[in-house]
């Protein structure tokens, strides 16, 4: 991941796989835009503008801190190839999304920002997966920095609002074979970044 292409790439990849892979900010984005309206589902879909910037802070101090000792540095790639093949597992047996239905008050926003920041994929995914991508980014260029978050975000946020606008018109799309087959070819496309990651983390090994 040296040039500019493929720092976007990465981010435009993991953008999209959190963005449309089963989880709690998903499920919240589909309940309050079919008990409510597309609008509440798309304030669900922009929660980790808010969340998100804390934990990116706290995951580059502390990678900053450790980026020098290369077997803890190589711990952390391994720990990021784990979350990784993870959530490949679980884009594989993915079936269906499943949401309950209530009459409660829509507060979109508020659930939105408690399921993001109190899930814990997003602390996970930054501290060994994102941060270590963004601080390569970061060093090697500000700008490709810029370009991971922009893919990354745009993928995120895009996704679950476009989710939004399709169960608004018809909550069949997430049962459906072609969403499926997308969510298992992610799952494919997440091996091949574990196996980077992988191969970082011996680099790291090799390089002490």
């Amino acid at each position: 991941m040296v040039d500019l292409l493929s720092i976007l790439f990465s981010g435009i990849v993991f953008g999209i796989v959190a963005g449309i892979s089963p989880g709690p900010l998903l499920a919240l984005v589909i309940s309050e835009t079919v008990k409510h309206n597309r609008k509440e589902g798309i304030k669900i879909a922009t929660a980790p503008l808010i969340t998100d910037l804390p934990i990116i802070i706290f995951s580059l101090i502390l990678l900053s801190s450790l980026i020098e000792y290369n077997v803890l540095m190589a711990i952390i790639a391994f720990c990021g190839a784990a979350f990784i093949i993870f959530l490949s597992y679980k884009n594989f047996i993915v079936k269906e999304i499943s949401f309950n239905m209530d009459l409660a008050k829509p507060r979109s926003r508020l659930k939105g920002i408690l399921a993001n920041f109190l899930s814990p994929h997003p602390y996970l995914f930054w501290i060994s997966v994102g941060g270590t991508i963004l601080l390569k980014a970061i060093h090697k260029n500000i700008y490709f920095g810029i370009a991971f978050l922009l893919g990354f975000y745009l993928m995120l946020i895009g996704s679950k609002v476009l989710i939004a606008f399709i169960v608004d018109k018809s909550k069949d799309y997430l049962t459906s074979k072609l969403y499926i087959i997308i969510v298992r070819i992610l799952g494919f496309v997440l091996l091949l970044f574990a196996l980077f990651f992988i191969i970082e983390g011996i680099n790291y090994l090799n390089s002490n």
